[in-house]
């Protein structure tokens, strides 16, 4: 699930949604530079690259996205491997020419790597970096995230949220969660009244910035 917005891009068909059980991939000025990259393999200095980013920003789909599309080895977490591994990884990317990507939450530099042979190899690897939303994404992403629950969500409430949360994934995430048990606990439809009572009684919304409006415009 991918619409294009103000400052966003839309995507090929292959990349605009994972298997069946993903969430929606929606891309904005936050993640469109890492996902232009991936998407144009055949300009890689080397056939490896980093990709992070904060948990809950879709790198992982964004992942299998990429292993769909390219047939490259996708290593979801650097920890979730040995340092052997990764090394044979790398190794076999540049010999196969098939891609290799490895996401993580920080770049190489600050991974501590015990194997002289790969950090000298990851030094040389493109970092790619998926930042926090914006508020077109932001607000694009929860009513995705509605959807994908089988839930409609008036674009009032969305416009209510994003300008007094704050700007993260695991935020939206929350506030979503939140929202969802709110609804079927007391039996209501997410409107700006149940979003505004349960918000502000679990503290997910700032009650001081009700003027702070969103930047850029959205479509």
């Amino acid at each position: 699930m991918a619409r294009p917005a103000s400052g966003q891009i839309a995507l090929p068909l292959d990349w605009s949604a994972g298997g069946s059980n993903d969430g929606p991939l929606i891309v904005g000025t936050s993640n469109a530079d890492a996902v232009r990259y991936l998407r144009h393999v055949a300009t890689w200095p080397v056939r490896t690259a980093v990709l992070t980013g904060p948990r809950g920003s879709g790198r992982s789909l964004i992942g299998r996205l990429f292993a769909s599309d390219t047939g490259g080895r996708v290593i979801d977490g650097h920890d979730s491997v040995s340092e052997e591994e990764i090394f044979h990884a790398w190794n076999a990317a540049q010999t196969s020419g098939t891609p290799l990507l490895i996401i993580a939450d920080a770049p190489p530099a600050d991974w501590n790597i015990a194997l002289p042979d790969l950090a000298s190899r990851l030094a040389a690897v493109p970092v790619l970096t998926i930042g926090e939303p914006d508020d077109c994404l932001a607000r694009d992403l929860i009513e995705a995230l509605f959807a994908q629950r089988g839930m409609a969500l008036a674009p009032e409430v969305a416009s209510y949220i994003v300008p007094r949360m704050e700007r993260s994934y695991a935020m939206i995430h929350r506030v979503v969660a939140a929202l969802d048990a709110a609804s079927l606990e007391q039996g209501r439809r997410v409107g700006v009244r149940l979003t505004r009572e349960t918000l502000l009684s679990q503290g997910l919304i700032d009650p001081d910035l009700p003027e702070r409006q969103e930047t850029g415009t959205c479509q």
